[in-house]
């Protein structure tokens, strides 16, 4: 293996890494020296004894979209949470639904973000991925009829829309607007 392949490698690897050694600064609780050094005996044991396979990132990351993702999600998250306390309150059943949601993208961490954003958000969780067909399966709450599903439908796209914009590739942020442009056309 020459060091051109090597260095690759690992230069793939990073994010992962940095990732685990801040994932367990998190767990602990502590952002001190001996949390980083544990973290990194940690994360190159985790990295060398579990074969995960590399994070293919697009190389590319949009410090503004990133930046709208981040104040749009803090948004929907008093939101939903505002929401869920309200459907709470009210007396009667807020209705929910078992739904579908097609991406547009076939990237594996794409749709996990997405996955993931849309789970973070009170009144909906992730039951599901078919993966092979890109499709998320949600649980939501305060969905009583067909309006109110695509109401929520239309906020997951939304969601894969700003994490492609913020850390999607060329090739992913133009087929977003191209089907962006075939729902607004249709």
């Amino acid at each position: 293996m020459s060091s051109a392949t090597v260095l690759s490698a690992l230069w793939r690897q990073l994010p992962f890494f940095v990732w685990l050694v801040a994932l367990w600064m998190l767990l602990w609780g502590q952002f001190t020296v001996l949390a980083a050094v544990t973290g990194i005996v940690v994360s190159i044991f985790v990295m060398r004894i579990f074969r995960l396979p590399p994070v293919e990132l697009s190389g590319r990351v949009n410090l503004w979209w990133g930046f709208v993702f981040v104040v749009e999600f803090l948004l929907a998250l008093v939101r939903g949470s505002l929401t869920v306390a309200w459907q709470v309150l009210t007396p009667g059943q807020p209705g929910t639904a078992i739904m579908a949601v097609p991406l547009v993208t076939d990237d594996d961490l794409i749709m996990t973000h997405v996955a993931v954003t849309a789970s973070l958000i009170p009144g909906s969780l992730i039951i599901d991925v078919d993966r092979d067909r890109r499709i998320l399966y949600l649980h939501v709450m305060g969905a009583r009829d067909r309006a109110q599903l695509e109401q929520q439908r239309r906020a997951v796209r939304h969601w894969e829309e700003r994490i492609v914009r913020a850390v999607g590739s060329r090739a992913q942020v133009e087929s977003i607007r191209t089907a962006e442009t075939d729902r607004t056309g249709a």
